[in-house]
């Protein structure tokens, strides 16, 4: 009779497990050393971080461990991110703008930085290169010199400013400018959007300064009092971000991931118990300004001749008993006068007109109709103007012409 061990097969079991677990270590040491000398090939191809220890940190390392003395190892990593790359294309074409002013005294005159802000080279052409910066940054001065990114300083001259959108246009020599900035769409970003800002936050000691945000609001709009009487005389929209906005930023550059020209940066709320909130004129409202400014040396902007209120600061009261609007118009523009002469004087338009569509466009405050009137239309343009006259809706035809300085 044939004998069965039932011992005998677990040995063999163990056996081949042996031999599974000896395959498979063999095998790990061979795959750990094909990685080991693919790495550096996977390095230069961007597969894997570029990791080494230089040479010298190699022979302090034998000379430690000679001495018995504890080794470390020095470990640089190459990183390249979308905000690295951003930052990138437009780094060099964020300069420094020094505003130079003339004291003067009864003994002599000293030359003096007054201040420095932020441009941005926008455009290249024959032997001149373009800069945008900020009207306040240039303002009152007696010479300007931009900082290019390699240190030098060259002397600029000023093509145009307008105080109303609070920017101005420098001319500089191109001979040392190697890039310029690609302008962005600012009417596509969104709340949430990452975004970064470049400039000279606290002057040049601190030039090309990186801070990284996102949007924090679009559309914004600021009150600004140009004359200084203590009363607001313009709205300015604004894109709102929580990158870091400092004095000295002012006319720097705001971009997208991608690295295209969203903003320029013009101010920032500065109270205590307010932080994090950064301001910046979008880019498309900018260009028509840029290229009057550039061509002409000021903005010729489409003149309809009233003075205006946006609904949302009129009192209900007033909304029913001055302006006698229908109930549910809770939104426009009230016309508060009319320049003799103007535009909408010769069509027709009076006091306590309230502008409710330009061109068949729904028009719900200032400034919306600013964007329309400014960006939209130009001068010889025929707007249609839809309004309510003492509750009855009207609508004209107005021709545009130039603002008589």
């Amino acid at each position: 009779m044939e004998h069965y061990d039932e011992h005998q097969t677990p040995r063999r079991s163990s056996r081949r497990r042996s031999g599974l677990f000896t395959s498979a270590l063999i095998g790990a040491i061979i795959g750990g050393l094909i990685v080991l000398l693919a790495f550096p090939a996977l390095s230069r191809l961007g597969i894997m971080p570029n990791m080494f220890v230089d040479e010298q940190t190699e022979e302090q390392m034998e000379e430690q461990a000679g001495n018995g003395e504890t080794i470390q190892k020095t470990v640089a990593v190459d990183v390249t991110t979308n905000v690295t790359e951003a930052v990138d294309e437009v780094n060099e074409a964020v300069v420094g703008v020094v505003n130079i002013q003339q004291g003067e005294s009864f003994w002599n005159g000293e030359r003096a930085d007054a201040g420095t802000g932020s441009g941005v080279i926008y455009k290249k052409q024959g032997d001149k290169a373009y800069v945008i910066t900020n009207h306040h940054v240039i303002q009152n001065a007696n010479q300007i010199e931009v900082s290019l990114s390699d240190g030098s300083r060259v002397p600029a001259r000023t093509l145009g400013t307008d105080e109303l959108m609070d920017l101005a246009v420098i001319e500089i020599d191109s001979e040392h400018v190697t890039k310029v900035a690609d302008f962005g769409d600012s009417d596509r970003i969104k709340a949430g959007e990452p975004v970064i800002a470049i400039g000279n936050p606290l002057g040049l000691q601190f030039s090309g300064s990186v801070t990284q945000g996102v949007v924090s609001g679009v559309n914004r709009v600021i009150p600004q009092d140009l004359n200084g009487d203590g009363n607001p005389d313009w709205q300015s929209e604004v894109i709102q971000t929580d990158a870091a906005i400092n004095p000295g930023n002012s006319g720097g550059a705001l971009i997208n991931i991608a690295g295209k020209l969203i903003g320029i940066n013009s101010m920032k709320i500065s109270q205590e118990e307010v932080e994090g909130i950064g301001l910046a004129i979008p880019i498309n409202m900018a260009r028509p300004i840029i290229k009057d400014l550039e061509k002409y040396g000021e903005v010729r902007r489409a003149y309809l001749g009233v003075g205006t209120l946006s609904l949302n600061e009129v009192s209900g009261y007033h909304l029913r008993e001055t302006l006698k609007l229908p109930e549910e118009i809770v939104n426009g523009v009230a016309v508060i006068s009319v320049e003799p002469g103007s535009p909408a004087a010769k069509a027709g338009m009076k006091e306590y007109d309230v502008i409710v569509e330009l061109d068949g466009k729904r028009v719900n405050d200032i400034v919306e109709l600013r964007k329309h009137l400014y960006i939209e239309k130009e001068i010889g343009d025929t707007m249609k103007v839809t309004f309510y006259r003492q509750g009855t809706k009207k609508s004209v035809e107005v021709k545009l012409t130039r603002e008589s300085l």
